[in-house]
């Protein structure tokens, strides 16, 4: 395996590789853990850093590869899912339901703040070790999210087990994309990514049980050993890269550093951290909208972030975000159909338990089954796409069916009250899960959108976008959610004070027991938790309708045809 060469393709000269690199360079794979020094066989000489390397895989080399993606794709998206199902029981067992905000938040934020630098460094360092690195930090995190004996520990837990997501996501997405040509890639990242799925699936049931017989620390404590085999599978499966890069060593170490943009880096962490912080602030009712804490905050974040953008736009190419890759078009179109089709989804993943918790009144198990409708039937709807679009080569008409769908199937859900029947609450879900039919499209754009020397970056930046966007409109779901908690209460149920709402958390038990059952004080309140859901559904409608119209940007491109036989860029900046 170690010596074998490329299965298809000759490299090509990348068209955006640095002009100053004269000498020939090696690119370093691995194989069962052993660094492997590319030779003639799979690089033709002459070859310099940045050139494409089209070296794909078949067969159960490529099985094996998709398997250990797969499954830490499933641990990433298990994490997002189990959580769900326990927050309800965190919130209550830390007494702090505005809190909840953070438990999302932080862990988007952390992963959203590193972001930018990830693209660089799978640029330059070998791709599978880098992306194991930043999967040890997640385990890391996790074990911290297990262990915590209080709200801010937990949140701190979880803003590790972001930073470690931040390289999980598009390094994957990467690794995928090294390991298969580009007409394939609509497929193959569709059933990575439907496997993940599997997660989503069994997440919430598997949180449920453990929240609800157990200890909702074991949604936790599961990544370890699960994380453990898909690290130990990873190591011992060789991921091609997508261009070749000089074999890792201090002295490639010391001329990477000042390609990392780390000025940038320092503009742009402090504009994040201070917008979360006067969202987080403002939502949790710390302090009020128009207080000075929360202005300062807000005029800090647009301080930094105007920096940031002058610093980038000086920095150029070496910018973590360089303008001229983000003014292309189908870079921006498919990135916020993207954003806004995942955060739409992110949403709604941390407010359908409490929607069947608080209103419906079941336990953590079975609200996980009752978010199985929206969950298989997205599934179904990735791989179905993924399947047609190798086969018809164009992605743009999916993407806007994912939009529709989601769309529509939030306006339906906000319609739900205490007394939905068990017939819309599963039909408006399987519309929801429309969505995923679109859910993977924007990578495949974008790749094929640049060359291959960008496509790392652009990846990273999607995900970025995508990351911190998530965790802005979490933030902006959970101020919705509570501030019409509060109005509803005061208005509603007078005779409960809106802070012991809060304080009570989402979980059935809990908000049965701030009135009697049967009384008109807790079917008041039953409407008060439904009326914010639907509030909340909302921001789901808009998000979902931004990302129909901007896939019309995403390009009338048919993937099937092979980067080298284009004469004509595929759009103009």
């Amino acid at each position: 395996m170690a010596g074998e060469p490329p299965e298809s393709g000759v490299p090509t000269r990348d068209e955006a590789k640095e002009a100053d690199v004269s000498s020939r360079l090696s690119i370093t794979t691995e194989e069962a853990g052993e660094k492997r020094v590319a030779t003639p066989e799979n690089i033709v000489e002459g070859s310099q850093e940045g050139d494409a390397l089209n070296d794909y895989l078949t067969g159960s080399k490529l099985l094996a590869l998709l398997l250990s993606t797969g499954l830490i794709f499933f641990v990433i998206l298990l994490d997002n899912s189990i959580i769900s199902t326990a927050v309800p029981k965190i919130t209550s067992e830390f007494r702090s339901l505005p809190d909840i905000g953070w438990y999302a938040g932080a862990y988007q934020l952390a992963s959203s703040v590193l972001q930018p630098l990830t693209g660089k460094f799978y640029t330059y360092f070998p791709t599978k070790w880098t992306f194991l690195v930043f999967f040890f930090i997640f385990e890391v995190g996790s074990l911290l999210c297990a262990v915590a004996t209080s709200s801010p520990f937990f949140i701190v837990g979880r803003a590790v087990a972001g930073l470690g997501v931040s390289g999980l996501q598009n390094g994957s997405l990467s690794i995928v994309a090294g390991a298969v040509p580009l007409e394939k890639r609509a497929f193959y990242l569709g059933l990575v990514i439907g496997t993940g799925q599997i997660g989503l699936i069994i997440g919430p049931l598997i949180g449920g049980l453990f929240t609800e017989y157990v200890t909702w620390r074991w949604c936790f404590y599961i990544n370890l050993p699960i994380g453990a085999l898909a690290g130990g599978l990873l190591v011992l499966v060789r991921c091609p890269e997508q261009m070749v890069k000089a074999p890792f060593s201090l002295s490639l170490v010391r001329r990477v550093i000042p390609q990392l943009d780390i000025i940038g880096f320092v503009f742009f962490a402090p504009a994040a951290i201070l917008l979360l912080l006067a969202l987080q602030f403002g939502s949790g009712a710390t302090y009020e909208w128009n207080s000075p804490v929360i202005i300062g905050l807000f005029v800090g974040a647009g301080v930094a972030a105007i920096l940031f953008l002058l610093w980038e736009w000086k920095a150029g190419d070496v910018a973590i975000i360089p303008f001229s890759m983000v003014k292309n078009r189908i870079v921006w179109a498919s990135t916020l159909q993207y954003i806004t089709l995942i955060s739409a989804i992110f949403v709604g993943t941390q407010y359908l338990p409490i929607y069947f918790q608080a209103v419906k009144g079941v336990g953590p198990v079975l609200s996980g089954v009752y978010l199985l409708p929206s969950i298989l039937s997205q599934i179904v709807f990735v791989l179905f796409s993924g399947v047609l679009i190798s086969k018809i080569g164009y992605y743009l008409p999916f993407a806007v069916i994912a939009g529709v769908g989601a769309t529509i199937g939030g306006g339906l859900m906000s319609t739900w009250g205490p007394y939905t029947s068990t017939g819309m609450w599963i039909g408006y879900q399987v519309i929801y899960g429309i969505r995923g039919s679109g859910i993977q499209l924007a990578v495949v754009a974008i790749q094929n959108a640049l060359p291959v020397k960008q496509s790392q970056l652009g990846v990273a930046f999607l995900i970025f976008c995508q990351t911190f966007s998530a965790a802005v409109f979490v933030v902006v779901g959970n101020t919705i959610f509570t501030q019409s908690l509060i109005n509803e209460t005061s208005r509603q149920v007078p005779s409960i004070s809106p802070a012991e709402v809060l304080q009570a958390g989402g979980s059935a038990e809990a908000i049965r027991n701030l009135a009697p059952i049967g009384s008109p004080e807790l079917e008041a309140l039953l409407r008060v938790f439904s009326a914010a859901f639907d509030n909340v559904c909302y921001l789901m409608i808009a998000l979902a309708g931004i990302s129909v119209f901007a896939s019309f940007g995403m390009g009338w491109v048919d993937t099937r045809r092979k980067p080298q036989e284009k004469t004509e860029p595929i759009a103009e900046a």
